[in-house]
């Protein structure tokens, strides 16, 4: 397994460099002169040119990306010079709202999930697992906005139901802000478990399924083992194999989610950040989402493919 996890750490950094380098010539190519951005359209080209120089914007492409590289050698990702503070310190503000909305969307994800799909294909067919399923559908195919919005009007806005706020008006970044006001986060949670759960649900029912139709689980109930230990040691552990998978590839999903999640509710995290970046043309911030991004995306796939082989002795990586 050592060897696996070497050669996938060394495709995973190939991949980050080449996540960096298209994102890189992209918001080069596309974007205008930075300093042009940082200092308004109506500041003289000399001025401008004086900017550039003085921060290496004139160089070759290829010696800017090298610079950019470098930098990120040293654990560097760059300067917002339109916060005038650096992307490290702003990553390290935002980034820890972020990971608590994921991480508790995604726990009451499966903890509502995985029970609700292997509940369906016990009683598969049923008027219960019809309407679960229709719902799941339902759920799975409204826009994260339209879901949160729904939410708001219910919850927020409507009456007698105003229980929750709307929106974060305190701009708070702070962790102890947020966990001594946990209300804030109910919506937002809300949204991205329902959509999670639509997901989830429907994995899990096709792969119980599956596992219901297996020669262990008649063995077991041959054996005169009650239906709650065939459930909980037999299907289970088996039928929660694909969700495995699936969390690895959903965490990137997940922050993709946060852009619309976060901006809806005017909650700051990553992907308010990145919401705003993208208002500002702050390309440094957007280079460093993107990359995040990615390396989520690389270590969810592996975690994935590591945690496989843990539930399920029959995998083995090569």
């Amino acid at each position: 397994m050592s060897a696996y996890i070497v050669r996938r750490l060394f495709i995973a950094l190939i991949v980050l460099l080449g996540v960096s380098l298209l994102t890189f010539t992209m918001l080069h190519i596309i974007g205008g002169s930075p300093g042009t951005i940082v200092l308004g359209t109506k500041a003289n080209k000399a001025t401008v040119a004086a900017w550039n120089k003085a921060h290496g914007f004139d160089n070759p492409f290829f010696v800017q990306y090298g610079s950019y590289l470098w930098q990120l050698l040293h654990g560097n990702l760059g300067q917002s010079y339109k916060l005038n503070e650096s992307v490290n310190s702003i990553l390290a503000a935002f980034a820890p709202r972020s990971a608590l909305l994921v991480g508790a969307s995604l726990v009451l994800a499966l903890v509502i999930a995985i029970p609700m799909g292997i509940f369906q294909a016990v009683k598969r067919n049923s008027l219960a697992d019809n309407v679960l399923a229709g719902g799941a559908f339902i759920g799975y195919a409204m826009p994260l906005f339209l879901t949160g919005l729904l939410l708001i009007q219910f919850f927020a806005l409507g009456q007698p139901f105003s229980w929750f706020p709307a929106v974060d008006n305190t701009n708070q970044t702070g962790m102890a802000y947020v966990l001594s006001h946990p209300n804030q986060l109910v919506l937002p949670v809300a949204t991205l478990t329902i959509a999670s759960v639509c997901l989830f649900s429907r994995y899990m029912r096709s792969s119980a399924l599956d596992a219901l139709a297996q020669d262990y689980i008649k063995v077991a109930r041959a054996k005169g083992l009650s239906e709650r230990l065939v459930m909980s040691r037999h299907l289970l552990r088996n039928a929660c194999l694909p969700i495995i998978t699936l969390i690895g590839l959903l965490i990137p999903a997940l922050l993709a989610g946060n852009v619309i999640v976060e901006s809806l509710f005017n909650f700051p995290g990553l992907g308010y950040m990145f919401f705003q970046a993208l208002g500002n043309e702050d390309y440094q911030i957007l280079l460093s989402y993107t990359l995040i991004a990615a390396l989520l995306t690389v270590i969810g796939n592996l975690v994935a493919d590591i945690a496989l082989t843990v539930a399920d002795p029959r995998i083995r990586l090569a």
